[in-house]
């Protein structure tokens, strides 16, 4: 072999010694260095709802339930915002609301009160398929009684043909 090449096996040789060879251990007798820092403990979401989110969450924070005239059916979009609240219910067991029914001007008061009863129980009726518990909920109608809207039009009518959901306890 010619010299540049044992000298290069030299250096492979002594440096693979150099990598085996047996690193000092930390005395007992020594501290410990200790993080600076405190640790914070990790946020855990466990995916419940918790009571700030009723005013919080974008899907918590819509509390009214609309209907077609003298319907007291459940609209497909209404259908994300009581399985929101019915979540709420079961994540919530202490959670109680009151589900206030009612009606636009047209029609007798005995039958907006009935009206309004029965869109109340259909939303009520809806939340328990969702999770929520009979004992949480009550229905109040209140007819025509209390609009939102006064003017005698289709929209303000609208807008008269709904179910407030109110939180009692939270």
């Amino acid at each position: 072999m010619n010299n540049p090449m044992r000298v290069i096996l030299s250096v492979a040789l002594v440096a693979s010694l150099a990598a085996c060879t047996k690193k000092t251990e930390v005395k007992p007798d020594e501290p410990v260095a200790q993080p600076t820092q405190p640790e914070v403990p990790a946020v855990v979401d466990d995916g419940k709802y918790d009571a700030s989110d009723l005013d919080t969450d974008s899907c918590l924070r819509q509390r009214v339930v609309y209907f077609d005239f003298d319907k007291a059916e459940i609209k497909a979009e209404a259908e994300a915002i009581l399985k929101c609240h019915g979540k709420y219910l079961t994540d919530r067991p202490s959670a109680a609301m009151t589900l206030e029914g009612h009606a636009d001007e047209r029609g007798t008061r005995e039958y907006n009160l009935g009206l309004g009863e029965r869109r109340g129980n259909a939303v009520s009726s809806a939340l328990q398929a969702n999770g929520g518990q009979a004992s949480q909920l009550n229905v109040v109608s209140y007819g025509e009684e209390r609009p939102t809207c006064s003017d005698s039009n289709e929209d303000c009518w609208g807008k008269n043909r709904r179910v407030e959901i109110v939180y009692t306890a939270k």
